[in-house]
């Protein structure tokens, strides 16, 4: 698993629509640790992972920087 940057978390709940408060339901972490992450501020890797692997599960694919930057897109139904 890739590090997340603050970009894809962002990316990833517009793609989903969203709010911090709904990642934050489904993922456990505070939105204010939320808040920090898109924010650029650093958190820990155990709080990436989580968040990642929630964006990921409702249908978030990470896309890794390959030139043009990182970003996501969404899985098929």
């Amino acid at each position: 698993m890739h590090n997340m940057v603050p970009e894809q978390s962002r990316m990833g709940r517009a793609a989903l629509n969203w709010t911090i408060d709904r990642l934050s339901h489904e993922t456990g972490v505070s939105r204010n640790t939320i808040a920090r992450l898109e924010k650029g501020d650093k958190v820990n890797q155990s709080t990436l992972n989580v968040i990642r692997l929630a964006l990921e599960n409702a249908g978030v694919i990470f896309i890794d920087e390959n030139g043009e930057g990182p970003g996501v897109r969404l899985r098929k139904p």
